[in-house]
């Protein structure tokens, strides 16, 4: 197959075009309800290590870290830094357990640290009464639905003092 200087030219500057066209990060239209979202000047790494040390100081767990930015790297493919952190800690885990079965499929709630394309990063998560909600109706009395509703906002009040934590560089 021939291709003239033309034809390559075009080729190039239509590639190039679309490369110029996709911005570094997309930009993100996070969801209102139930959704807490703080921009910082904090570096991806930095954020994602205070984020560790205040889940820690916050007598919760990091059980998982997942992402695709470093496996992306391993295939020579660059994108921003992208990390979910699930937490957990063991006597909400029962506490929920014991109000509703199904409810403990989402103890492990999670933080969502992303890289914007000026360096810094978001630190974001959907607040833990929103994630725990659908399971209030589902309790066998209205003193368990009661009990899962404050065992949420208890949750919610600690992932607030994480992040707030998070973003001081506690």
């Amino acid at each position: 197959m021939f291709i003239n200087h033309r034809s390559l030219a075009g080729l190039i500057l239509g590639l190039t075009c679309l490369l110029v066209a996709v911005p570094a990060v997309a930009e993100t239209h996070w969801p209102k309800d139930g959704w807490k979202v703080i921009d910082t000047s904090q570096s991806y790494s930095e954020l994602l290590a205070n984020l560790k040390k205040a889940v820690s100081a916050n007598e919760l767990n990091v059980i998982y870290e997942v992402g695709p930015t470093e496996a992306a790297a391993k295939r020579g493919i660059h994108i921003p830094g992208i990390r979910v952190v699930g937490v957990f800690n063991n006597k909400f885990a029962v506490d929920i357990f014991r109000l509703s079965v199904l409810a403990m499929i989402e103890v492990t709630i999670r933080f969502y640290v992303t890289e914007r394309d000026e360096g810094h990063a978001t630190l974001s998560w959907v607040e833990p009464s929103l994630v725990l909600a659908p399971y209030v109706g589902d309790v066998g009395s209205s003193d368990d639905a009661n009990t899962l509703r404050q065992k949420a906002e208890e949750l919610d009040a600690c992932f607030s003092r994480i992040a707030s934590e998070t973003v001081q560089g506690k």
